[in-house]
């Protein structure tokens, strides 16, 4: 496969071309993530609670999948578009042989974790057990997911979008039909509840796995993933790891700021541990747009980079940041205008709906200027600086809006949480432009013209 097509085809459209699929697969996975609690929510206040509780475990072995494909994806792009296809076959064959050893891993230390990580939270017994059930479940598949992010991230960066959207969304349709078969129960499979969900969940994520190995052995994807590419390498793993490492901690520290933010909240009643789950879910919904763009943008840039296209990746960043700030603006205005009608979408209780309408008000502040944050990390990712991206992420998920919101709790007691997003935002979007201006000059300034 030629992909030449990245320094040659006008940009808008191959950012387009690049990022429509991405979005779209996104789009089906966010509104998946939405109806699956959806369902939960209709079996009680209690196993949305249950659910959410769990999702931090969720979100970190999805972002250390994603985080180290990242890395996988960069190496591949770069040596694509410096012409090294031996050492582009090596990076994304040992980049999978590692994403298996990475799932292995994650299963076992998830398993070791839930039963003193739960109860952190809750002495709910039935919450306690759903919670329980559900995590035992969902991590116990965590090889499948680091596999089949590799492969999404590999098709990525030859510049095949299709494929990953393809399978994504084959995966989170099946989801979105057996949920209510295993939450409810329908003809012989009985009604499962919460131990449903889970079920359904993995049975989506086998499916997109296996569709990909389908794709890759009927379809030649312009790389080889043979055994003998899979011997690892110090040069090749230095290089994965160098972006994978510090990406997957950026894409991990969500996970624990939901933790330590489900911690704040809990003090004061579960209603708001349940705010912050839908929040969460909803914010992938929002920023699922601009995270494809980055998704388009970053295959595209590294591949410049690795051609020494100075001018042409300087219009990239450009245009793809008026786009992922126009995004932004749409999200903050949905969350000023409806957050009532959002949140009757999980709850029918009048107090959940009211303190949730708030909250989402006034998280929402920090939308727009957030783009800039977005939009630096997936660049310098991009340059192969996943130590910059990781210090961006470190400053918006932990080192800022931590201390904010305890500080807001004081002053103002729960609407301290809340409070403490856009502030963290807006200190976050200036630290990220001062960061990424002097990378850029520094590694791509140099570059002859």
């Amino acid at each position: 496969m030629n992909q030449d097509f990245m320094k040659t085809k006008p940009i808008f459209p191959l950012v387009l071309s690049m990022s429509l699929p991405m979005m779209l697969s996104m789009l089906i996975n966010s509104l998946y993530n939405i109806i699956d609690s959806m369902f939960v929510a209709r079996i009680g206040e209690d196993a949305l609670t249950a659910v959410s509780l769990v999702y931090p475990l969720q979100t970190l072995v999805v972002s250390i999948s994603v985080g180290f494909g990242v890395g996988i994806n960069a190496a591949v792009a770069f040596f694509l578009g410096a012409g090294e296809k031996e050492n582009a076959d090596r990076s994304a064959a040992q980049g999978l042989l590692l994403s298996l050893l990475h799932g292995a891993l994650l299963s076992v230390g998830g398993f070791l974790c839930i039963p003193y990580f739960l109860p952190l939270f809750t002495s709910d017994a039935r919450i306690l057990d759903w919670g329980m059930e559900y995590a035992y479940i969902v991590l116990s598949f965590s090889m499948v997911i680091t596999v089949q992010i590799a492969f999404e991230k590999i098709y990525q960066a030859v510049g095949n979008m299709l494929v990953p959207m393809v399978c994504m969304a084959a995966g989170c349709i099946t989801n979105i039909i057996l949920d209510p078969v295993f939450i409810f129960g329908l003809g012989p499979i009985p009604r499962l509840e919460v131990k449903g969900a889970a079920i359904a969940t993995v049975i989506g994520q086998v499916v997109t796995l296996i569709l990909y190995l389908i794709w890759y052995f009927c379809k030649d994807m312009g790389l080889s993933l043979g055994r003998r590419n899979m011997k690892l390498t110090g040069e090749i793993c230095g290089k994965l790891y160098t972006v994978g490492v510090p990406c997957s901690l950026t894409m991990g520290l969500p996970s624990l700021l939901i933790t330590v933010l489900n911690g704040f909240a809990a003090a004061f009643s579960p209603v708001y541990i349940l705010i912050l789950g839908v929040y969460f879910k909803l914010q992938s919904f929002i920023y699922l747009p601009a995270n494809g763009i980055v998704q388009g943008m970053r295959p595209i840039l590294s591949y410049n980079y690795g051609a020494g296209e100075k001018k042409r990746m300087r219009r990239i960043i450009q245009i793809c940041s008026v786009m992922i700030l126009v995004i932004m603006a749409a999200g903050m205005l949905l969350f000023l205008l409806a957050p009532g009608i959002i949140m009757k979408l999980f709850t029918a209780d009048v107090v959940t709906v009211r303190e949730g309408s708030a909250a989402l008000r006034i998280i929402s502040l920090g939308f727009v200027v957030s783009g800039v944050s977005v939009i630096c990390s997936g660049a310098l990712e991009a340059l192969g600086k996943g130590f910059a991206s990781f210090l961006i992420s470190l400053l918006r998920y932990l080192a800022l809006i931590v201390p904010a919101a305890w500080l807001g709790i004081q002053i103002a007691g729960v609407t301290g949480i809340w409070t403490a997003f856009p502030v963290a935002e807006f200190l976050t979007a200036i630290a990220a432009a001062v960061i990424f201006a002097v990378i850029y000059h520094k590694n791509v300034g140099s570059i002859p013209s």
